[in-house]
């Protein structure tokens, strides 16, 4: 167990990628407190699978993009078990596929809001809480490098923001805290199965050099590892985990 009595933070967490971090730290010693906003079956199935392997975990309903919710979060984490080691904001998501004559100002707000400020207002909010050797690990994308698919423009650009924060949180936060992002290529989970036609995901994963899609547990092993002394000496990067799609 590599974070053996550590405290984890983990937004999004019921389902697919928040869901794989959340039981990949318990597994790894964590407490785990695990936010939801529509999930709560599945928030409620995590829980149980960590608490069922003898771990520590409790869930708890919350929009990210509200201050008063974030902080309600990181405080009840910390009522429970005294700090916060490791933060994970993993709220987001594309929320639909608009191109550019489509894109009304709600839309672009409501991606930018769902994805970043739900990142910031987290760490914001964990901050006080987190010792010297804690670590924050954002979710970006592939999209952030490549801007994304066909009416992901608002998507794409709020991931390149997600990227430029971890390296600006990383300066303002070191030595103490080390701040890395995870850039996801295509990853079998919900949101391509809402978002991405068939077609499409076979023919990106044949044209990657893995030939296949990527898994939730392969994420969370990734973040993991960051959140982990076997990452010591990294802060500030962006990593890419997509079977080799994208270089960079």
């Amino acid at each position: 167990m590599k974070l053996k009595g550590k405290v984890a933070v983990v937004t999004g967490a019921g389902r697919d990628i928040g869901r794989a971090c959340a039981v990949k730290l318990a597994h790894e010693g964590c407490a785990v407190a695990i936010n939801y906003f529509e999930s709560a079956e599945g928030a409620q199935r995590t829980v149980a699978e960590i608490t069922e392997a003898g771990g520590r975990a409790f869930a708890m309903h919350g929009d990210m993009t509200q201050p008063d919710a974030v902080q309600a979060f990181a405080e009840k984490a910390v009522a429970e078990w005294g700090r916060i080691d490791i933060v994970v904001p993993n709220t987001g998501g594309l929320l639909a596929r608009k191109t550019l004559p489509e894109m009304t100002v709600e839309h672009w707000q409501a991606v930018l809001d769902v994805n970043v400020t739900s990142a910031m207002l987290l760490v914001r909010a964990a901050l006080p809480f987190i010792p010297d050797g804690g670590s924050v690990t954002l979710l970006a994308s592939q999209a952030g490098r490549d801007g994304g698919g066909h009416g992901a423009i608002a998507y794409g650009t709020a991931k390149g923001a997600i990227m430029a924060m971890a390296r600006g949180m990383a300066k303002e936060l070191g030595p103490e805290i080390r701040v890395n992002a995870v850039c996801p290529g295509l990853i079998d989970t919900d949101f391509h199965n809402m978002f991405t036609k068939p077609e499409t995901r076979a023919r990106i994963a044949e044209a990657s050099l893995m030939k296949r899609e990527g898994t939730a547990d392969e994420v969370a092993d990734l973040i993991a590892f960051l959140a982990s002394e076997d990452a010591s000496f990294i802060t500030g990067a962006c990593l890419d985990i997509n079977g080799g799609t994208i270089y960079s």
